[in-house]
């Protein structure tokens, strides 16, 4: 595996062929991990493996209203309307339907730490502004920091996902911060296309990100 960096600034973070994006993240906030993280990611998510994830989170579509049973035997046996009286089982929640859609989604990269298994990244989005902030976006296969339960509130319903949702806001110089939804809310960025964290600027800060 090629370990060239390909950080291309004012043009957005590109890679060239065979290269592998890398970059350094310490965590930072109340019993975060004291050791450092890499970040290696190979290639950004394609529109095609976005939309499944977007997808999951969208209000699904009703549910058909079931047909009247027929007459005389709306009671089933014994008048207790039998097994059609329990009712559907509810529909997966969009956290249940996004944690599956993450888990069918490719491999692009890996968040690696102390351990000698890595978290699988399975998307990874950027964006660019004029002034040459970039801003990233990586959701990993399992909880971010996951044999650390005091680095998140416990009271966040982020801590209960089987994911993780990374943001990130880079400067020129390659340094920036990272929140998470460990402690935030995942939503879809309509304007942008993407996954996002509900409310970024208010989130704590998690990670210190460097090239």
């Amino acid at each position: 595996m090629a370990t060239g960096l390909a950080f291309m600034l004012g043009a957005g973070l590109m890679f060239a062929e065979g290269s592998v994006l890398r970059l350094r993240a310490t965590a930072v906030g109340a019993g975060a991990p004291s050791v450092p993280w890499t970040i290696e990611l190979f290639r950004w998510s394609t529109e095609v493996e976005r939309a499944p994830l977007l997808a999951a989170l969208a209000a699904p579509p009703p549910a058909p209203s079931a047909a009247p049973p027929p007459a005389g035997r709306a009671a089933g046996r014994g008048g207790r309307g039998g097994r059609g009286g329990r009712g559907a089982a509810p529909p997966p929640s969009p956290l249940a339907r996004l944690a599956s859609a993450v888990k069918a989604a490719p491999t692009l990269g890996f968040i690696w730490g102390d351990g000698i298994t890595g978290y699988s990244i399975k998307y990874a989005w950027r964006a660019s502004s004029p002034e040459g902030t970039e801003r990233i976006v990586l959701v990993t296969d399992r909880r971010l920091g996951a044999h650390t339960p005091d680095w998140a509130p416990a009271s966040s319903a982020g801590t209960e996902a089987a994911f993780t949702l990374v943001e990130m806001q880079i400067d020129g110089k390659g340094v920036g911060e990272g929140k998470t939804s460990l402690t935030s809310t995942v939503a879809v960025d309509a304007a942008a296309g993407t996954l996002a964290l509900d409310g970024y600027a208010a989130a704590p800060t998690m990670l210190k990100v460097t090239r």
